[in-house]
């Protein structure tokens, strides 16, 4: 057991959409991400995702809705429902997701495609 200072993680990595492990939990990957931009359209068929704003904010596209995000708010998307996560500025966000899983989902892949690398 360790303290995980998440500020300095963050100074670790620069790219966007390329998520950082930095925890397992009960089979849970903890990750941390930067969003800058829009990301693709895509769902997880078998598995929920938790999205923590840890700095700034981004919206949650769904095909009928959106909703918007700020620091210290979080969003639970259910397993199957299509999505995107759109920031205009960059923020970063701590994740929540099954060990192994796809960024891209159901969705093809291409080079933003990661399960996400440990730092």
């Amino acid at each position: 057991m360790q303290c995980i200072d998440i500020e300095r993680k963050l100074g670790i990595f620069s790219d966007h959409w390329s998520p950082r492990i930095i925890a397992n939990a009960n089979g849970q990957d903890i990750k941390l991400a930067k969003f800058s931009g829009a990301f693709d359209w895509h769902a997880h068929d078998d598995a929920d995702e938790m999205f923590l704003v840890i700095k700034g904010g981004f919206t949650m596209e769904f095909r009928d809705r959106s909703v918007a995000l700020q620091e210290g708010q979080m969003i639970v998307v259910p397993r199957g429902i299509e999505h995107r996560p759109v920031a205009d500025q960059e923020c970063a966000v701590l994740l929540c997701e099954p060990a192994g899983l796809l960024n891209t989902g159901d969705g093809p892949e291409s080079d933003r495609t990661t399960s996400g690398e440990w730092i």
